[in-house]
């Protein structure tokens, strides 16, 4: 029996550091490890049953090549001479006539930079297919950060615990952030306030001191009027404005049209609530704000964040490490993504570029001088498009495209894997290499294979290296195994040798120092101008409106309306977007696919708790079960997401309903601008 260190590779900002038991070649137990500050031995209910994740009886762990038709889940298994042969040779006489009609489909279902997009996008470079624009996220919060700050950086989390007051905005950090939550908590016994700022009465939302219950969308409104309340009153820190930040002049004349009342009405709060938690935001020192990514996904998503983004420089709250704010810390972390990834190799190419957001849309078009050459195969990997993709029946109908080649690399069979040609096994986070940053603290962590590959799994590097030696590809890049691009992922002002003894190290600067407490103490953001920038040039050069604004949703909610009900999707506790979905014993805690109500939109239309009910719109049809409690407000419905839909109730999931639209910066979809109608199930 011994213990090996790995680190979680799933999509949150905890980035855990793992131990791994293992006895007689077989891992019998996962755990946080306890000499890692930030996991500090905990891990959440879903990564806690890693084991049951890589022992599940479903696992695939041979090739499958479909034998059925598309979508009807029926498979043969094939060797992998075979598969791999087949792939080559369609790959290559696609490539022929315009590789750009190849097309990766992946994201973050592992946020390794070896598991991730190192050897697969040296493949799709060579080959010169069409890129992916990954926006499914966080594109939206992130640019906008970047257009205010420069980077996407922000306080140091561990700081928190130092707050007197915490604004936790569109999370819900027991089931997203849980280390996060722990601070919070630690916090709190220390005498901080907790509020928290979220459409829905979260689990979170429940244990903070005030919740602020705003319709979906309309962050950027509450920031203004925040704006407003800090001018009138004279709450600012007019020190830290004159040296650090630019435009302040036209962001107070914005501002100051956003009175609490306005804002209120637009809210669907009181002004008291907006006056209120303006005053704290000024009078208590020192205060940060906690801020997540899902009141990025509506319209008007990136000027939210860009709004919100100016208040901690308006109050001087940079000044303290426990002060300011938080949305990502990626920024941080120079990977070296060049060497890596080996943009070289598409020796001086440039292919077009697809939005991975409206996946439904591209696959459905045809040849144009507009779109390029029609898509012709898709490569899937660590993503589950048909399930998380938005607008799925348009999704389905391009997967199901008789003519399209589809090669899937995963671990289970998917709702995505049942619409494949090809199948290939990979192997999990316990069978493989692999180097993980994180975009919620600031270590590096390390996985060591803690297991070898079951069945015939392979990693995705072995299957993309396999693919670049039967189409030819002689670049001595194919050739670097996974330990050694683990080596190549940081320069050397980073502790390696750390790394790799104890599974994780400080980031550091890069002189080789360690990071400032506070980042922007005295300004230096690493923006064009080194100033927390209110207004953003890059954004008017663009055609943009270079101050943040509120930008109504798509689709707003009105009573007599066709569609009259806002519904938000976030993710149910125990799923982490589709992953996790087909364990039984976290489905067993889920139970089953529900909207939340409230019990007066509930009693409008003759729906008692636990009916069956149909939730519909423009573009669909979802059949759940009604959960009526006070997690939901008049108004508002929440579809707890994401089911895989072959374990729905009607063989869909609630991505049935979401639009193919983006939002205003960013290109990122919008799942919680969405309105809908309920009705109970005949």
């Amino acid at each position: 029996m011994h213990t090996v260190i790995g680190a979680c590779p799933h999509d949150c900002p905890d980035t855990c550091s793992l131990v791994t038991t293992v006895e007689n070649g077989i891992a019998i137990r996962v755990q946080g490890n306890p000499n890692h500050p930030m996991t500090d031995g905990v891990l959440c209910t879903k990564v806690s049953r890693y084991t049951e994740r890589t022992y599940h009886p479903d696992r695939i762990l041979h090739p499958m090549k479909r034998a059925g038709p598309k979508g009807s889940g029926q498979f043969a298994p094939v060797s992998w001479e075979e598969a791999l042969g087949d792939i080559a040779n369609r790959l290559t006489a696609i490539a022929k006539h315009d590789p750009q009609a190849i097309l990766p489909y992946s994201y973050a279902g592992t946020m390794g930079q070896v598991q991730g997009e190192a050897m697969a996008m040296r493949f799709f470079h060579k080959l010169g297919a069409s890129m992916l624009d990954r926006t499914i996220c966080a594109s939206a919060g992130s640019e906008a950060l970047t257009y205010t700050f420069g980077a996407k950086m922000g306080m140091r989390v561990e700081f928190f615990v130092e707050s007197k007051l915490i604004i936790i905005w569109g999370s819900n950090s027991i089931g997203s952030n849980l280390h996060f939550w722990r601070i919070a908590q630690e916090a709190k016994r220390n005498g901080a306030k907790l509020i928290c700022i979220d459409p829905r009465k979260s689990e979170t939302a429940e244990k903070c001191h005030v919740h602020i219950a705003l319709r979906p969308g309309t962050d950027a409104a509450l920031a203004l009027a925040l704006m407003h309340v800090l001018i009138q009153n004279d709450w600012l820190d007019h020190d830290y404005i004159a040296q650090h930040t630019l435009g302040w002049d036209a962001l107070r004349a914005r501002a100051l049209l956003w009175t609490p009342e306005r804002a209120a009405q637009v809210c669907g709060i009181t002004v008291e609530q907006i006056e209120s938690l303006a005053h704290d935001w000024a009078t208590t020192k020192p205060a940060a704000i906690r801020l997540n990514y899902g009141m990025q996904r509506v319209k008007g998503g990136g000027n939210a964040v860009l709004a919100i983004a100016c208040l901690p420089a308006l109050t001087g709250a940079w000044r303290h490490r426990a002060g300011g704010l938080l949305l990502a810390n990626s920024g941080n972390f120079p990977v070296q993504r060049e060497v890596l990834q080996r943009p070289d190799l598409l020796a001086g190419v440039q292919p077009r570029t697809i939005n991975m957001s409206t996946i439904g849309n591209a696959l459905l078009q045809p040849t144009s001088n507009t779109f390029g050459p029609k898509i012709q195969a898709l490569m899937v990997y660590n993503s589950n498009p048909v399930a998380v993709a938005p607008h799925s029946g348009e999704v389905i109908k391009g997967f199901a495209r008789d003519d399209l080649f589809t090669v899937v690399l995963e671990h289970f069979q998917t709702d995505t894997a049942d619409y494949a040609d090809y199948i290939l096994p990979a192997t999990t986070q316990l069978e493989h290499w692999d180097i993980h940053t994180s975009y919620g603290h600031t270590d590096i962590l390390l996985n060591r294979p803690a297991i070898a590959p079951l069945g015939e799994c392979k990693t995705n590097t072995d299957i993309f290296r396999e693919l670049a030696k039967r189409m030819g590809f002689a670049d001595a890049c194919f050739l670097e195994d996974d330990e050694t691009l683990c080596r190549m992922a940081f320069d050397n002002t980073q502790d390696m040798d750390e790394l790799f003894a104890q599974g994780f190290t400080n980031l550091k600067t890069a002189k080789g120092q360690s990071l400032p407490d506070a980042p922007f103490a005295t300004g230096a953001f690493p923006s064009p101008s080194g100033k927390c920038e209110f207004y953003s040039q890059r954004l008017a050069d663009m055609g943009q409106d270079g101050l943040p604004d509120y930008v109504a949703n798509y689709e707003v909610a009105q009573a007599n309306a066709e569609f009259p009900l806002a519904m938000i999707s976030p993710p149910a506790r125990n799923f982490l977007n589709s992953s996790f979905v087909n364990l039984q014993s976290l489905r067993d805690i889920e139970a089953e696919p529900v909207l939340e109500m409230h019990p007066e939109d509930a009693q409008a239309r003759g729906i008692q708790d636990g009916d069956g009910i149909r939730v519909f719109n423009q573009r669909g049809t979802y059949h759940c079960k009604a959960r009526l409690n006070n997690r939901a407000r008049p108004g508002v419905v929440n579809g707890l997401g994401i089911w895989w839909r072959k374990l729905g109730l009607n063989g869909t999931n609630v991505n049935e309903l979401t639009s193919q639209n983006l939002t205003d910066i960013g290109r990122a979809p919008v799942f919680y601008d969405c309105c809908v109608e309920v009705a109970v199930l005949k």
